[in-house]
């Protein structure tokens, strides 16, 4: 019993500072030498000020900007998570319909039956910084009128910011909406 218990706690104490410190080390070595921003995520700074991370939604409201996605977490990333309830849960269709009531409310010129679902959804982490072109384009009557810009503009404006899926092949096309609505605001 002696000859198999030595070796099964020597193999054990190995897999251990193996896995649990040296790997684990390697691993976040790696991250801070390859991932941009040393490993704390694309920042986006202009005169010295921090305007928001490329990575992480982030809450807008006024009726100025696009508008993000839904949040269930609060736009904490301490906090990212879904909601965890399902599309039955009365509470999450009482939460849903008034999302959909609100975007109504500052969209006077859309039908219900036109919000893209991401609009009045939250993303499974909660933290999603991306919308569909046709989440962003439903937005633009709004923000033509209350920046007194032509549609037109505002049409391309999206375009512009549209990423295709990458590889042309994986996912759809999306756009960053932090990166939408400060190119916005540099719109003459």
């Amino acid at each position: 019993m002696k000859s198999h218990i030595l070796p099964a706690i020597k193999l054990t104490c190995c897999c251990l500072l193996l896995l649990a410190v040296f790997y684990p080390l390697a691993i976040f070595g790696i991250g801070k030498a390859a991932a941009p921003n040393a490993g704390k995520g694309e920042v986006l700074e202009a005169n010295g000020r921090v305007l928001g991370y490329t990575r992480i939604g982030q809450n807008f409201s006024n009726d100025r900007y696009f508008w993000s996605r839904p949040s269930a977490a609060g736009y904490n990333a301490a906090g990212s998570a879904g909601s965890n309830k399902g599309p039955s849960n009365p509470d999450y269709l009482a939460t849903v319909q008034a999302r959909l009531d609100t975007f109504l409310v500052h969209n006077p010129d859309v039908r219900a039956n036109q919000v893209p679902s991401e609009l009045v959804t939250a993303s499974g982490s909660g933290l999603d910084p991306h919308l569909s072109p046709q989440g962003a384009l439903i937005q633009v009557a709004r923000i033509a009128k209350v920046r007194n810009l032509p549609i037109k503009d505002l049409e391309l404006l999206v375009a512009q910011k549209t990423e295709p899926p990458l590889l042309g092949l994986f996912g759809t096309a999306q756009i960053n909406v932090l990166e939408l609505n400060l190119a916005l605001d540099n719109l003459k």
